[in-house]
């Protein structure tokens, strides 16, 4: 997400920009809306930021302040109606919205915004749209009989009953608001531009459109931007348990969260991995892009030269973010090609950052071995993912993790690999230098900062218990 409030800027084509810097954090769909004072305007629809704008869609985007949104699923199927930004009224005026992050109660949620407003909550979300930032959406319209509307005054009500994870950018015809859940799982940074503000998922995206960093959007803080300057709102208490694998995967290398280096914590997890799995082999190289990083460390920690053995097509996005199971197993083949020359007769330690379902490191290793690779030997920056992610990220259901039930030795046999080595779960948060009660780790140890929605052991809240909030 990208949000940004500069009178007499560009702002559109910064939103752009911005977005492009985030593509990487969802690949389905885009969509940028604008405020002139008086109107907002939105513009999405299905794809990369680079397919869905053209100059002339960024010249009808007019305004002062802006939100941009890229997408891939969680909740709701990846269609034009749950392409964000969301827009929906308020009792002041209206409201667009773009959510990063996983809500845990939302079934709740959409009970109880259709007992508020009295109507069909499928006719509320915008032609039949499921996600639950259409429901936060629905929700800040606000007490349908309140004398003095006031958005500010909605939010405040209605962010301390949104449970799970969420970074929120929205926009009223005048203010850019932004806001975070109590455990700050996803990132959201504040930035200044010489004439304006800027908030955005990564501050990766605040370098590329001139922003200097000025600080994060603290955990339960609700930040408002306008021409009376900045007002910061506490709805909840913090209990900060930042996501680990924003460090691993998720972010980009030249992003910082919570003042530690992506790139940083991604080399030094590959030196970590050398001296925990150490291993006789005459190249390390990566599996571009999201491996380089932790495998540069573990040619470093290692001794064993580094190299680039596979050619990526950077036109083809990310499996790991692709919508079905289908195009994932295509995917490998289409994103990865080997350099024979390079790898031919060589033992090769490959380094890559997780491994989920298993299909894409057994696809490789048989690349690997088809170009000629003396010894595959895969070592993984993460320990193995066995539980799901219920606050953003798509793990899908436990049958379909791989190291769910399998040993180590098993999952090297099933990917066909020389040998396999994990990095410990104390390996990679001391990698982060964030203490590890700052961080969620429940995909690898199953247990959460926050309830989730489990078969035992979690209940949804009712109705009575939000009205009750």
């Amino acid at each position: 997400m990208f949000g940004v409030w500069a009178p007499g800027e560009d702002v559109s084509r910064l939103t752009y920009f911005g977005l492009y810097a985030l593509q990487h954090r969802g690949q389905e769909s885009a969509g940028i809306a604008t405020s002139d004072g008086s109107t907002i305007l939105v513009y999405k629809d299905m794809g990369l930021v680079s397919q869905v704008f053209d100059d002339a869609a960024l010249s009808s985007l007019r305004g002062h302040l802006a939100l941009g949104h890229t997408r891939y699923s969680t909740t709701g199927a990846s269609t034009w109606e749950n392409a964000q930004p969301t827009l929906g009224p308020t009792g002041a005026g209206t409201v667009a919205l773009g959510h990063n992050g996983n809500l845990t109660n939302t079934e709740a949620l959409m009970r109880l915004a259709g007992h508020k407003y009295g109507t069909d909550l499928s006719g509320e979300l915008g032609r039949g749209s499921s996600t639950d930032t259409a429901v936060i959406t629905t929700l800040l319209r606000g007490e349908p009989d309140d004398p003095e509307p006031s958005l500010v005054r909605n939010a405040l009500a209605v962010l301390p009953l949104l449970e799970g994870a969420f970074s929120l950018v929205f926009i009223d015809e005048h203010t850019l608001y932004a806001a975070r859940d109590r455990h700050g799982f996803r990132p959201l940074v504040l930035g200044r531009l010489p004439a304006g503000w800027a908030v955005a998922s990564e501050t990766a995206a605040l370098d590329i459109v001139g922003a200097t960093f000025v600080r994060e959007i603290e955990p339960g803080e609700l930040l408002t931007i306008n021409e009376d300057g900045l007002h910061p709102y506490r709805f909840t208490e913090a209990s900060p348990a930042g996501c680990i694998f924003e460090y691993v995967y998720l972010a980009r290398p030249d992003t910082r969260i919570a003042g530690r280096s992506v790139n940083s914590s991604r080399l030094e997890m590959g030196r970590t991995l050398a001296r925990e799995h150490p291993v006789d082999a005459d190249l390390v190289i990566p599996t571009p892009d999201s491996g380089t990083p932790a495998a540069i460390g573990y040619a470093q920690g290692s001794g064993i030269p580094f190299a680039q053995g596979l050619v990526k097509n950077a036109y083809v996005g990310r499996t790991f973010i692709q919508p079905t199971q289908t195009i994932r197993q295509l995917g490998i083949r289409l994103k990865l090609n080997p350099l024979r020359e390079v790898i031919e007769g060589k033992r090769l330690v490959v380094v890559d950052d997780s491994i989920v379902r298993g299909n894409t490191q057994r696809a490789l290793v048989r690349m690997l071995r088809e170009a000629g690779a003396a010894k595959v030997h895969v070592r993984i920056s993460s320990p193995p993912v066995k539980w799901p992610c219920f606050f953003g990220i798509d793990f899908a259901t436990r049958a379909q993790l791989i190291a769910n039930g399998l040993s180590i030795e098993q999952i090297r046999a099933n990917i066909e690999a020389d040998s396999l080595g994990y990095i410990s779960l104390a390996g990679m948060i001391a990698a982060t230098t964030i203490p590890a009660e700052r961080l969620c780790a429940g995909c690898f140890t199953g247990t959460y900062p926050a309830p989730v929605p489990r078969a035992a052991g979690f209940t949804q809240p009712t109705l009575a218990d939000l009205e009750g909030t």
